[in-house]
């Protein structure tokens, strides 16, 4: 049975939190592995989500290639697209579909450093308690973390980058035909708040994908680091 089940069962039991964390400081003590190689072990873990898959959004068409974190239409503009694909107009469509994505792409460049600075300010108790807690535990604290800031910081680059791909370009021409069609209503959507958001959402996913494979498959554990550590967690 697991550590992490057996842990569940024990805590039904105990009174306080306080017990329960001193029976998670007695696994991992017993296990040989100390509270700063379970905070490396994290670190290491978070750093390779971020090297290994975030970094595979910042290449061409990194996120209009990924089934995973494609950037899709807002609902809003749903009906948008249909009616330009009725009209003929399905490749102004797509490109503007792939102008979003572009986009996108552009602003993740800049989320490597806020994610190493969270990833270095994480403490002891932080990491024992994401180390024996879900499955995407880490990236959880990897967005509590960052979020906000991430948001802040790409939000005007999405923006700025509107222009530099030509999306607002684009997007002004579908809008604009779109509206010219009797018996429809104008839209007018925010697209750069739109993308902002959605280009998080891409990258959380990336994340919780590396987590996922490191806490449920042996082999993606690549040191003997991360072997002992995510031992703990079986």
């Amino acid at each position: 049975m697991k550590r992490f089940l057996l842990l569940m069962l024990v805590s039904i039991s105990l009174s306080s939190c306080a017990e329960l964390e001193q029976i998670s400081r007695e696994m991992t003590k017993s296990a040989g592995v100390t509270d700063q190689q379970i905070a490396n072990g994290l670190q290491q873990a978070l750093s390779k989500g971020v090297d290994e898959q975030v970094s595979k959004l910042t290449e061409g068409n990194g996120f209009y290639n990924n089934d995973l974190v494609r950037i899709k239409l807002p609902e809003e503009l749903s009906s948008v697209e249909s009616t330009m694909r009725s009209l003929g107009l399905g490749n102004l469509a797509d490109e503007g579909i792939k102008a979003l994505n572009t986009t996108a792409q552009q602003a993740v460049k800049e989320a490597t450093l806020i994610f190493l600075s969270a990833i270095r300010d994480m403490t002891f108790e932080e990491a024992r308690s994401i180390l024996l807690g879900e499955n995407s535990a880490a990236t959880s604290y990897l967005r509590d973390k960052t979020q906000t800031e991430l948001y802040q910081k790409f939000e005007p680059i999405v923006r700025d980058n509107f222009q530099k791909v030509g999306a607002d370009q684009i997007w002004k021409n579908v809008i604009e035909k779109y509206n010219q069609v009797p018996f429809t209503s104008n839209v007018n959507p925010n697209l750069t708040d739109y993308v902002t958001n959605e280009a998080l959402k891409g990258v959380y996913k990336m994340i919780e994908l590396e987590e996922q494979r490191i806490r449920n498959d042996v082999r993606e554990r690549s040191t003997d680091l991360l072997r002992r550590v995510f031992a703990l967690q079986d």
